[in-house]
């Protein structure tokens, strides 16, 4: 029998890890905090894993119950899918999949990926160089034959994107929804990194790297929290991309970092995680934000006269005007790529940039900075 054990940090940030194995056929226990898109129940040898309903999976006819074993005579319950684990190969379909297994350092165990636009990783990088990664092309588009010929154990998908999996479901792959992206906490999405850890047996190391990540976030949140500022700066986000803004939400995970970074987001209706807005609609909005956040894959060097370029009516906002655009380039930074895992970051990027107080003098942004 395998048991299972723990020990970690209460949700609001008085942490504390504890992790450690009661014998060499123990398994370190994962509890779920603030991911809402799976659930954990381990009993005996089975750890029993599911996919939440509540987060509108395309493909609802499929099972999406895991059962992770370590033995293939264990007898898991009806509507599970058995999973022997620890898995020795896999597919990652998306940079934010590819972001668990970097913070883990199991890259050995990703044998394809879609492919490296916007990758920075030296060690990825060179193992697809090597052939020890294949490029098997975008979700709905990819090569077939790659996909088998890396002979993954599982397949991590997101299920509600373009998906392309019909010839995939007919082999003998099993195809593993990973919902990080559909999280509207920045601590769900980085929970997601003990999803992977579960499949890879690396239990142990996801659980004491969330607990770094939650202790950090929430610590600095706290602080912002103590200061009581009378008046908080406003901040808008997005900006036009063919003659439409699109704006995260007031749901969206990002907005939910800069209320925690101590700003008031522009946009309050908490029932959308995106908007496509008209430029006289979102001006409404952000004609006197003091921020601007604005992330893209400028190639160059992006200012304010690139800003303008693309859309004159920019230089109308308060925050083009007074030079307060807050700037990520994903063509020079690896936001994408491991920002997931990494939203202790983020935030105190936005905190240096709002309260700059709160942060030690000599603090180098890792994602966001000014616009100069």
């Amino acid at each position: 029998m395998i048991a299972f054990v723990c020990g970690c940090s209460n949700k609001n940030g008085g942490v504390g890890c504890a992790v450690g194995q009661t014998s060499e056929d123990s398994v370190i226990a994962v509890t779920v905090k603030y991911a809402t898109g799976f659930t954990v129940r381990d009993s005996a040898d089975i750890r029993l894993v599911n996919l939440t309903n509540d987060l509108s999976l395309k493909d609802k006819g499929n099972n999406y119950s895991f059962a992770l074993v370590r033995s293939d005579k264990t007898v898991v319950p009806d509507g599970y899918t058995k999973i022997r684990v620890p898995i020795q190969s896999t597919i990652c379909m998306t940079a934010l999949q590819l972001s668990n297994f970097t913070i883990l350092d199991a890259h050995d165990v990703v044998k394809g990926i879609t492919g490296t636009k916007n990758l920075f990783n030296k060690d990825i990088l060179q193992r697809v160089k090597d052939g020890k990664m294949v490029k098997i092309g975008m979700e709905g588009e990819f090569d077939t034959e790659l996909v088998l010929a890396a002979n993954p154990d599982v397949i991590f998908i997101s299920p509600s994107k373009r998906g392309g999996y019909d010839a995939i479901k007919e082999t003998a792959i099993t195809l593993v929804p990973h919902l990080g992206y559909k999280e509207l906490d920045p601590l769900g999405q980085a929970e997601w990194v003990k999803f992977v850890g579960m499949f890879i047996g690396k239990e142990r190391e996801a659980n004491e790297l969330f607990c770094g990540i939650e202790k950090r976030y929430n610590e600095l949140k706290k602080k912002v929290e103590a200061s009581n500022y009378e008046t908080l700066p406003t901040i808008t986000s997005g900006e036009m991309h063919y003659g439409t803004w699109h704006a995260v939400g007031g749901r969206n995970y990002l907005a939910q970092i800069f209320r925690d970074a101590g700003a008031a987001y522009v946009i309050n209706d908490r029932e959308t995680s995106g908007e496509n807005l008209e430029f006289e609609k979102m001006y409404a909005l952000s004609a006197n934000a003091d921020y601007w956040r604005i992330l893209n894959s400028f190639n160059g060097e992006f200012s304010y006269e690139v800003l303008k370029a693309s859309e004159p009516r920019n230089e109308l906002l308060k925050a083009f005007k007074e030079k307060k655009v807050i700037y990520c380039n994903m063509k020079q930074t690896p936001y994408y790529e491991i920002s997931p895992v990494k939203p202790d970051a983020v935030l105190k990027d936005f905190v240096a940039i709002f309260h700059p107080e709160l942060v030690e003098p000599d603090y180098q942004p890792v994602f966001y900075r000014l616009l100069k």
